[in-house]
């Protein structure tokens, strides 16, 4: 077998190891924590996509938030209050049904009724009078009736909760309302919903009143967010519903739900008056959740005085819930981190009448497992022979097929697939085939390592080892911004230091510049004694390589302000620096001799940043750029500082000062550099009066070498005038 051969038979094997791992986890064998982790997050990321983001009108919550608590008073509110609120919801406002996300399960003790009977009982027990007193203040006191006779007759839905733990304790065992439906039916189509072990209702008197109760209990997935809700559990061998069902039961004058067994691929489901609400195996529903904020919210205390819009909530279903901080019930959802449960009844209430409540195929399981069995094998064979752009390719565009398909059975039928097998299998099998290709060719890549490793930052080198062929040593010609900087009055420092103390201050000031070089993606050139020559835009291209380079010259020329200090505090002296940077057309490359060779860049450009730096002690600037770096930064601001030509050189060239990026550069800079310009050009129209009048200004405000430089150059040209086609251009014959 050939080379190729066994490549290809590697690679497939090593592809059939990762297919079978993946649909053991497909088939429940055992469960891979990351696969159902990106399962549920392709779940939030579709529900959040394809939502409803209209507001729900049909869905009122009256809210008691911490204006109604700062009006009325702490939670709990006396039962009356409770009663005026509800007798205001129905008999005022019209509202379909209401649902309480609360639960009433301790007697009302806040109007004093108790401590009454209790003294006609104890010391006052024989006083008729008393006795006829409290049987006429009884029924203005007992508001656990009012509540009662306020929500008898009316579509009302009390709250309350099942205990799952063994061993719980039930509150009200009297509490309890009517079961929903016959749990034998809901059993003979496979449907098995949670066995609660105990319950807390509310007081019986109270839901002899109430038209019905829901519990108000939800579910968190593995990771803590509430995708699903029960619609219905079991409690010794009967079967209730939830307060978002009844809630939305009575909003409709609905009978009771039926159960709908599975048609081909829907699961079963209960028949509300028509409206299908798809269950799962534990009589769970997805919620089909809106955005926060989806539904009217009305303060309690506006319902109790009666001031509430009476629009809002006429014929609407509403829930009673709360969202002041203490008392309100706090979820973590496919669309917030901190959701208000009873907002999440109000989505399950919307999705219900909507009929937008998801499901899940019976034959999920096998779909997935012929998905991943289909995509993976094909996969497999092919892109062991596919060149790796093709391979990214394909595995696109299979993967982004599977998610657009996944996507369309979620909008089109509302059917939800696990998508995270199929994906994984798709993009694994890349990242095995690739990963053999990365290691057969290492050693090319290593190779990229060696040649490069001593130009440019690790980073860089890694990001170029991922595409080795892309670079080489040889000779090309790019356009590129090079940079010098040199230490100014080097040679009086070094003689002012011994050879190991020169040699350590060298170093700190090369490391920080070489830093800010290395981190703007340029190359280190070479250092010349104290001198440092970099490049941008090669070996890697870098589209704005002369904004990078001025910027960086920029930081050198700060990072000094910060390193004196230190330099000084090793008894070293401060350092001055003068910077030039150019862009222009070079070669770049392996150049040198049989006996050395070095990566570096050559051209005129080049020779021209290096007479940029030896200018900068001429004007008394810190960096000076030519004409094509300025014409190549748009975004940053200059100031023109002179036209000259350089020694060697018989064009004149006009060379500039930055001043940084031009929104963030001050005012007052920018206004002097435009005085400064507006003095150069009288200066280059030879109206000597006017540019030394500007300058003197100038020179008053901020002294600087560059004003001085121009008003002795006035001087003299006074005296000796320029000739008739001067240009304007200074000519310097030194380096």
């Amino acid at each position: 077998m050939n080379l190729r051969g066994r490549r290809f038979v590697q690679q497939f094997a090593a592809s059939l190891v990762f297919l079978a791992l993946l649909l053991g986890h497909v088939a429940g064998v055992y469960h891979l924590g990351i696969l159902d982790k990106l399962d549920a997050a392709l779940y939030d990321y579709k529900l959040n996509l394809g939502m409803i983001r209209a507001v729900d009108e049909r869905v009122v919550i009256v809210d008691i938030d911490e204006k109604s608590l700062q009006e009325v008073g702490r939670w709990p509110w006396p039962r009356d209050k409770m009663a005026r609120l509800t007798e205001n919801l129905f008999q005022q406002y019209g509202v379909a049904s209401v649902g309480y996300d609360i639960v009433f399960a301790e007697p009302d003790q806040s109007s004093g009724l108790p401590v009454l009977e209790h003294l006609a009982k104890g010391r006052l027990a024989g006083d008729a009078g008393f006795a006829g007193l409290l049987e006429q203040l009884r029924p203005g006191l007992d508001y656990d009736a009012k509540l009662g006779q306020a929500v008898a007759g009316w579509p009302s839905v009390l709250g309350y909760y099942f205990n799952f733990a063994q061993g719980a304790e039930t509150t009200n065992p009297d509490g309890l309302p009517a079961p929903l439906l016959d749990c034998a039916g809901l059993h003979k189509v496979g449907i098995r919903p949670e066995v609660g072990q105990a319950y807390s209702a509310n007081l019986p008197s109270l839901q002899a009143k109430a038209a019905t109760a829901g519990f108000f209990n939800m579910e968190a997935d593995f990771d803590g967010v509430a995708r699903r809700m029960p619609l219905v559990i079991e409690h010794q061998g009967k079967c209730y519903g939830s307060l978002a069902l009844l809630t939305t039961q009575q909003a409709m004058g609905a009978g009771t739900p039926t159960v709908r067994p599975a048609a081909g691929a829907r699961p079963p489901a209960l028949d509300l008056d028509g409206l299908v609400i798809p269950l799962d195996a534990e009589a769970r529903a997805m919620v089909p959740y809106r955005p926060p904020g989806a539904f009217e919210y009305v303060s309690a205390a506006r319902v109790l005085d009666g001031s509430a819009e009476a629009a809002k909530l006429e014929g609407r279903a509403v829930l009673i819930g709360s969202s002041a901080p203490g008392i309100m019930d706090l979820r973590v959802t496919p669309t917030a981190q901190v959701f208000p449960g009873v907002e999440i009844h109000a989505n399950m209430i919307s999705g219900i009448l909507d009929g937008a409540v998801k499901w899940e195929p019976l034959s999920a399981t096998r779909i997935q497992v012929l998905t991943v069995l289909l995509a993976g094998l094909a996969m497999a064979v092919l892109l062991p022979f596919a060149a790796p752009i093709w391979a990214l390719l394909a595995t696109l565009l299979v993967g982004a097929g599977l998610l657009a398909g996944d996507y369309y059975l979620w909008r089109a039928w509302n059917m939800h697939l696990a998508a995270a097998s199929p994906l994984v299998t798709v993009l694994g099998l890349f990242v095995i085939n690739m990963s053999y290709g990365f290691f057969v060719e290492a050693r090319s890549k290593a190779q990229i390592t060696r040649l490069f490793g001593q130009y440019v930052p690790p980073e860089l080198v890694d990001e170029m080892a991922k595409d080795p062929e892309r670079y080489s040593l040889r000779g090309e010609s790019r356009v590129m911004t090079v940079l010098f900087s040199d230490i100014v009055g080097f040679t009086s420092i070094s003689e002012k230091l011994e050879a190991s103390q020169l040699a350590d201050m060298l170093n700190a000031y090369l490391s920080h510049m070489t830093k800010l070089v290395q981190e703007s993606r340029g190359t280190i050139d070479k250092y010349i004694g104290d001198a440092i020559m970099a490049f941008w835009g090669a070996p890697m291209s870098d589209e704005r390589h002369a904004r990078d380079a001025v910027l960086t010259a920029m930081a050198m020329q700060a990072t000094l302000a910060e390193l004196n200090p230190q330099l000084e505090a090793h008894g070293w002296p401060p350092v001055r620096i003068g910077v030039g940077v150019n862009t222009g057309r070079m070669s770049v490359g392996n150049m040198g001799s049989q006996f050395r060779m070095a990566y570096t860049v050559m051209a005129d450009a080049v020779n021209l940043a290096s007479r940029l730096e030896g200018l900068t002690r001429q004007y008394g600037s810190l960096v000076l750029i030519g004409e094509d770096t300025k014409a190549a930064c748009p975004d940053l601001a200059f100031m023109t500082v002179d036209r000259v030509r350089v020694k060697g050189k018989q064009v004149p060239v006009t060379i500039y000062e930055p001043l940084g990026i031009a929104s963030e550069v001050a005012k007052e800079r920018l206004d002097e550099a435009a005085e400064f310009e507006a003095a150069l050009a009288d200066y280059l129209a030879r109206r000597w009066d006017a540019a030394e009048a500007k300058l003197q200004v100038l020179n008053g405000r901020r002294p600087t070498k560059l004003y001085d430089v121009y008003l002795g150059r006035i001087a003299h040209f006074r005296a000796e005038p320029p000739p008739d086609d001067w240009d304007g251009a200074f000519t310097f014959t030194t380096k």
